[in-house]
């Protein structure tokens, strides 16, 4: 009936591909064959095993009834006059109240204790009792398409457990694939056994892949569904970042380095804080690398993302002053220190010189914007100069720009325009009225010369530019040739 040499090269082929023991495989065949003979030949209520012998290709088909007594099972039902057992409806328990484990006595799935002390006297209660059943081989079509379903079923819980137990240890660790396909803005990687999604939000804009493209991406969560096993990656995740620095960096490897703390927009522009736990190594320069080669490789993964390198500090003032790098800052001062019971945030003012003012707050209030989420502190930037509020900071990534930075300085226009930035402009009824004083102030001095021209001739004449009279005469002159050539001619 069975083919053993290509059921043991599938069994093979589903084992080194798939991942799924011979085993698992072996029982998902005697299920199905099972549940093929109770399609076919069996009886409602029976409960039918099934071992193959994957030597001889044999099967054997056999009946379990469990043993009971009286007292695990339920009364019979009361009949109508057809017949027909009553169905009532049992009450749920309440609290405190055990559930009713008894069951319907079933003459395919049950045999009671005294009968079954006839076919074996030790036996107890509960106790499995196996009855061979005739062979069979001649299942039907619909036999067999349930057994086919049954292997399939048997087939993806066994691809599922295998992956989980697979990518379950990797979460939280970096996974290399292959693009599948873009749909509805979420990208299909590739994995092997498996196929992993990144939504849209965890994309960094701008990027592009194409089919078959080899992608790296860190493994956020490992679910399990109904529809099989959820893997969910990201690129723009802050902890791919320090993961990407964790493979080209020893240090972090080791625990000589450590990542206290990381601000980032992907594709843009990112701030990592790191600290030495030995005081003899360098944590800005284990990241940067010799050259730069390391933060280079870093930057390179992410499409070109400008990466930040500061060393953290636990006073909060150098700390954060070191967080607005590049740009260099006279003084900070604390307003306020966070308050951890009430979920209150730190509150600093940081002074930059003027033309530090562009570099302070960055395109579109970036990067203090990225110094803020980095140190978790709101900041504020004032000028040393007017020594008035040019740009607020908070961990939420808002920023409010309180006056415009004066370009003559050197600073840049752009740093403070854009979506989350706010600049303060003068009432618009101010304007207009300023408008008008103006108007009426110019109308007030002209009037006088208006005065002096009496008639419109008058006005004609006093506008009209001065006509040189030479230059008259020579014309007429040169008509009067012309008439005179013109009647000697006729």
């Amino acid at each position: 009936m069975f083919d053993l040499k290509v059921i043991n090269s599938v069994l093979t082929e589903m084992e080194e591909e798939r991942g799924i023991p011979r085993e698992r495989m072996i029982d998902a065949i005697e299920q199905s064959l099972a549940t093929a003979y109770k399609k076919e030949f069996g009886k409602r209520g029976q409960i039918i095993t099934c071992e193959f012998d994957m030597e001889t290709g044999t099967t054997n088909f056999n009946q379990i009834k469990i043993v009971v007594d009286e007292s695990m099972l339920k009364p019979e039902p009361e009949l109508d006059e057809e017949g027909n057992p009553i169905e009532i409806e049992e009450p749920e328990p309440e609290d405190g109240e055990e559930e009713d484990k008894r069951v319907r006595f079933d003459e395919e799935k049950h045999i009671m204790i005294n009968t079954a002390r006839m076919i074996k006297k030790d036996v107890e209660l509960e106790e499995e009792l196996i009855f061979p059943l005739e062979p069979k081989d001649d299942f039907g079509r619909i036999a067999a398409q349930t057994a086919k379903q049954v292997i399939m079923q048997k087939i993806r819980e066994a691809e599922k457990e295998s992956a989980l137990k697979e990518f379950g240890q990797k979460a939280g660790d970096i996974v290399i694939g292959h693009v599948q396909r873009f749909e509805r803005g979420n990208l299909y990687v590739d994995l092997g056994r498996v196929t992993a999604i990144m939504p849209y939000e965890e994309q960094i804009p701008g990027e592009r892949f194409k089919p078959g493209e080899r992608l790296r991406a860190i493994l956020l969560a490992v679910e399990e569904t109904p529809r099989g096993i959820f893997l969910k990656l990201s690129r723009s995740h802050p902890d791919f970042l320090v993961s990407l620095f964790t493979v080209e960096a020893p240090e972090l490897q080791t625990g000589a380095v450590e990542v206290k703390a990381v601000a980032r927009e992907a594709g843009a522009r990112s701030k990592i804080a790191v600290h030495a736990v030995d005081e003899h190594i360098d944590p800005v320069g284990s990241l940067v690398g010799q050259r730069g080669v390391r933060v280079s490789t870093v930057m390179s993964e992410l499409g070109g993302e400008k990466i930040d390198i500061i060393e953290w500090s636990p006073e909060p003032a150098e700390f954060i002053e070191d967080a607005l790098s590049p740009a260099q800052v006279i003084d900070i001062k604390i307003e306020a220190e966070p308050n951890e019971e009430e979920g209150e945030r730190g509150h600093a003012i940081a002074e930059v010189a003027g033309d530090q003012q562009s570099l302070a707050i960055g395109r579109g209030g970036q990067n203090v914007r990225l110094a803020a989420k980095l140190t978790g502190w709101k900041i504020d930037i004032i000028s040393a100069n007017t020594g008035e509020d040019l740009a607020e900071a908070d961990v939420d990534g808002s920023v409010d720009v309180e006056a415009p930075v004066d370009t003559a300085a050197g600073a840049d226009e752009d740093a403070i325009e854009s979506e989350d930035a706010t600049t303060t402009k003068p009432d618009i009824e101010e304007v207009l009225e300023s408008e008008d004083d103006t108007k009426d102030r110019d109308l007030t001095e002209d009037s006088d010369e208006e005065d002096e021209i009496d008639t419109p001739e008058e006005a004609e004449d006093e506008l009209a530019p001065a006509v040189d009279e030479e230059i008259v005469e020579e014309v007429e002159e040169r008509e009067a040739k012309e008439a005179e050539e013109v009647e000697d001619k006729k």
